[in-house]
């Protein structure tokens, strides 16, 4: 069988390949367009998130504070127990040592914080071994 003849209304390799790339320019577009309406559902919900994060963290500062008028008019019991303002000076010094508490973990913990020695020894060894030396 002989090959068909080429006909005018055939396309050419070079119109196959301007085709081919305005094709691949509307695709890539297109992708772009649908990465950038999915964060911007992503970044609003996570926004709408940390909002009710925030509002929660809010509400349980609010917690504290009338559990702690609670603590200290139980420590008073209708004032059969200590003075009032001794109730307050106690759970406000009770704050005071939860944290110091707290700081002198904290203070701990950062101590134990090292470099990554192991990490930047590597790292060091890359351009010997772009160059081809052995350690």
């Amino acid at each position: 069988m002989a090959p068909e003849p080429v006909r005018d209304t055939d396309p050419t390799i070079g119109r196959l390949v301007h085709d081919a790339s305005r094709d691949i320019s509307t695709l890539i577009q297109k992708e772009i367009q649908l990465a950038k309406s999915e964060l911007k559902v992503s970044v609003t919900a996570g926004g709408i998130g940390i909002g009710l994060f925030a509002g929660a963290g809010f509400l349980v500062v609010l917690a504290v504070i009338m559990l702690s008028v609670a603590i200290a008019y139980f420590i008073n019991w209708n004032g059969h127990g200590l003075a009032l303002h001794w109730a307050f000076l106690i759970v406000f010094g009770f704050y005071l040592v939860l944290a110091g508490l707290l700081v002198f973990v904290g203070i701990r913990k950062v101590k134990q914080v090292r470099a990554p020695e192991r990490a930047i020894e590597q790292g060091r060894e890359i351009p010997k071994a772009l160059k081809g030396q052995s350690s």
